[in-house]
């Protein structure tokens, strides 16, 4: 049997890839199981310093498996929607707060669900073929997955309404003006390589200082002044009790280059 979550470890960074690819990585059960749980594994493992999420094939993710969700939809006894509080939910959830950088090679399509795990990646890397839908309303459905939290904060809240309720699909050089991607290559062959490339280059950086840095940029997108300066302050309490910083300073003193152990 096919596993529906490819797991490859390269040193400190791990590749999650979905792993459907004859059915554009859309989002089943047992997917969505895989996923949630390996990220619940991941939050611990100090042996993996930086993550990256890709798709088989040629697409990222068609969002929701619609196939298997009509047989929920005809089962009276199931909630048809359940799986936002049993999957969708832990898995934003997970992703958003992974206390080390995730990096989502996104090529192809990434529709409705799918869309929403690439928003949640610290940073997107897009190529030709790259564009994102938010499909959610073409089957009368609101957002999941997080996009309601994640996409005002990417695109800004007149722009999110937009691309919620028209759901049209954004290419892939209107995806980089709007900040959807953080980067395209020329190729889309490129894309996984380039991610798992930059991915390498966090996992070798102040691992601490980066879960941080994302435990901070949350408190202030939602708070107020004084809620981001509190969290300032105890960011920089943590991060400067780690041996990373008090190597970084004494190699900058030195004039050496540091190097990062993650603790």
């Amino acid at each position: 049997m096919t596993e529906p979550l490819l797991v490859d470890r390269t040193d400190a960074v791990v590749t999650l890839t979905l792993n459907r690819p004859n059915a554009m990585n859309a989002l089943d059960v047992a997917l969505k199981e895989a996923l949630r749980d390996t990220l619940a594994e991941l939050e611990t493992d100090r042996s993996c310093r930086a993550v990256v999420l890709a798709g088989a094939g040629g697409s990222f993710s068609a969002g929701q498996d619609l196939r298997e969700h009509v047989s929920t939809l005809e089962n009276s006894s199931a909630d048809p929607l359940g799986t936002v509080r049993a999957h969708y939910n832990p898995i934003a959830a997970r992703l958003a707060n992974l206390p080390k950088p995730v990096v989502a090679a996104v090529r192809g399509m990434a529709a409705g669900a799918g869309a929403s795990l690439a928003f949640l990646a610290d940073i997107r890397i897009g190529g030709p073929s790259t564009s994102f839908l938010m499909a959610f309303a073409k089957v009368g459905l609101a957002a999941d997955t997080g996009a309601s939290w994640t996409l005002p904060r990417l695109v800004g809240h007149a722009k999110a309404v937009e691309l919620l309720m028209l759901a049209e699909p954004v290419r892939a050089q209107d995806a980089c003006q709007l900040g959807l991607l953080n980067r395209l290559t020329d190729d889309d062959e490129q894309v996984l390589p380039a991610a798992q490339e930059l991915a390498a280059r966090l996992a070798a950086g102040p691992t601490v200082a980066y879960g941080a840095i994302k435990r901070q940029l949350s408190i202030a997108d939602a708070g107020t002044l004084a809620d981001a300066l509190a969290a300032e302050a105890q960011a920089q309490s943590i991060c400067g009790a780690t041996d990373d910083h008090r190597a970084a300073t004494l190699a900058f003193v030195g004039k050496q280059k540091p190097v990062f152990e993650g603790h």
